[in-house]
């Protein structure tokens, strides 16, 4: 059988990132009007240009997802099970105190009080925001069972329109953070419910006016490189409100990493061991393992600059969770393959 293979963008994603890295860095620092002019663009304290960016994003993966498929979930409850309870029950909040520990204790004497607080919030919205697209990806390289997949990831997004906020409002609450709530609200509503309700919509329609081929096969494709561009783009404008904070504390991207590495592989753990001590089939416990891993980044990133700013800790935070995603889940893919013959096939 053909090894599989990554798509070149995804692969390299880490590169891309310390690519735009440098580019809004230097833009920040030689074209200071740049990030002042996008700044006065917005609305309820929402960017305009970063929504649309974003909104790029999010569109074309809520296309992928198929919620006629949420009727197949109580033929296999176990995996299921073991997906929502790591992604609701335990991530948000062994997110918050992992980074709590190494932010607030470890790395106190590198990061000033007032910082490690916004970096925290930054790790918060990423633990509340379990993946729904990147794991398509990570269940596919590591021979997960691609019609369960979409169950878990479509009940998932469904979870999060009802979870989200509370979950995220509830943690920055314990971190004495003031969340304003009708910003949070407005967030969700812009960067869930209307993205996916619209993916739900044209995917319902165009499957029954072109069929369900042209639709995954030639609409879907056409969508092909907007969400990369977009990502790309977003992470540029972030990083040049960004660029004195880096210069400043250049520590600080390695230093906010860490928690979120530890805390991925550390979830990856729960989920992967619950399904071994379960019985539960590979192809199934693998996708459970990595959803609860590997996290909703663009949600998170939109979140963070509506509540906090473009060049807010939080918003670095969940930046750096972009930054690490690739290398450590395409690590977490090679684990799960290397003990699958130690779960049911």
């Amino acid at each position: 059988m053909a090894e599989k293979k990554i798509g070149f963008f995804a692969k390299y994603l880490t590169v891309w990132v310390i690519i735009c890295i440098g580019l809004g860095v230097l833009i920040g620092v030689l074209l200071p009007s740049v990030p002042k002019t996008l700044g006065r663009l917005e609305y309820a304290r929402v960017s305009i240009p970063v929504a649309v960016l974003i909104w790029l994003m999010i569109f074309p993966m809520m296309l992928k997802v198929d919620f006629t498929s949420i009727m197949n979930a109580g033929k296999k409850p176990k995996g299921l099970i073991v997906t929502l309870v790591v992604n609701w029950l335990i991530k948000p909040f062994t997110m918050y105190l992992i980074a709590w520990f190494f932010l607030k204790i470890v790395f106190k004497a590198f990061i000033p009080a007032d910082l490690a607080t916004d970096y925290i919030a930054g790790a918060v919205l990423l633990g509340a925001a379990p993946c729904t697209a990147m794991v398509f990806v990570w269940s596919y390289l590591s021979d997960g069972d691609p019609g369960y997949t979409v169950v878990q990831v479509a009940i998932n997004d469904l979870i999060i329109l009802l979870a989200f906020a509370p979950i995220v409002a509830f943690l920055l609450g314990v971190s004495d953070v003031q969340v304003p709530m009708d910003t949070l609200f407005i967030s969700v509503v812009l960067f869930v419910v209307i993205p996916l309700s619209a993916g739900f919509v044209t995917r319902n329609i165009l499957i029954k006016s072109r069929g369900r081929d042209w639709f995954e096969n030639v609409f879907c494709r056409k969508f092909d490189g907007i969400t990369e561009a977009g990502l790309l783009l977003t992470l540029v404008i972030i990083f040049s409100f960004q660029g004195e904070t880096i210069l400043s504390n250049p520590l600080a991207i390695l230093l906010i990493a860490i928690p979120l590495i530890i805390q991925t592989y550390f979830i990856f753990f729960i989920g992967f061991s619950w399904s071994r001590l379960w019985k539960v089939p590979y192809g199934i416990a693998a996708p459970s393992g990595m959803i609860g891993a590997s996290n909703f980044f663009e949600l998170a990133v939109a979140v963070s600059i509506s509540l906090f700013g473009l060049s807010s800790g939080a918003t670095l935070a969940t930046v750096v969770g972009v930054l690490v995603e690739v290398p450590v889940m395409l690590s977490l893919v090679r684990i799960a393959k290397s003990m699958k013959s130690k779960y049911p096939q």
